[in-house]
């Protein structure tokens, strides 16, 4: 049986960005495990996670308006790309663990 352990923050490496109708992409560094996305805008934005060059679209993960999620990520991408059709903001937290 699998234990979740508590969400451990990458303090220093978190960024808010205000993702748009063009994706664009931040660095989130090498090495955490998870990624905490906290959607504090009013609209939907989508997120890919991977490596410099990334493009999101609205096939991608969605964080719905007003919630938080905790995504797993490949420990070597370093890059989450970004979108949403009406604009909105999104913090991002790399770390270890899960909210609950």
């Amino acid at each position: 049986m699998a234990t979740e352990q508590p969400f451990s923050p990458s303090y220093g490496s978190g960024v808010t960005v205000s993702p748009g109708v063009a994706s664009a992409a931040s660095a989130v560094g090498y090495g955490n495990k998870n990624l905490v996305l906290t959607n504090t805008g009013a609209n939907i934005c989508y997120v890919h996670v991977g490596y410099v060059g990334e493009v999101a679209s609205t096939v991608d993960m969605p964080v719905v308006a007003g919630t938080q999620i905790t995504i797993t990520k490949p420990q070597e991408a370093t890059h989450v790309a970004y979108i949403s059709a009406a604009g909105t903001t999104l913090n991002i937290m790399p770390g270890e663990g899960w909210l609950s």
